[in-house]
């Protein structure tokens, strides 16, 4: 069984769990699905390196949100954006 899947929360560095679960409420929810290559905070310009704490709690509010409402359509749709993303923008990555 694969440990990652195409769509669903990007993972983080055991360092940043460790930071942010006490200071984001819900954080760790995040684990409860497989990470992904991609996600819809990514496609939704939350990717990369957050700099504040206002961006990772709304990275971690797109997570929780996706786990909510996961089905192969959202996940089909979330694959497409993420197309679009990397075909119009030379700095996706």
């Amino acid at each position: 069984m694969p440990l990652i899947s195409v769509v669903g929360p990007r993972p983080h560095a055991v360092s940043h769990n460790e930071q942010y679960r006490k200071l984001i409420k819900g954080y760790m929810l995040r684990h409860k699905v497989k990470p992904g290559i991609t996600g819809w905070a990514q496609v939704n310009g939350l990717r990369g390196e957050t700099e504040t704490l206002d961006k990772m709690r709304a990275r971690v509010q797109y997570n929780i949100d996706y786990m909510r409402n996961r089905s192969l359509v959202f996940d089909l749709m979330i694959i497409g954006k993420t197309l679009a993303v990397v075909w119009r923008d030379q700095n996706a990555y």
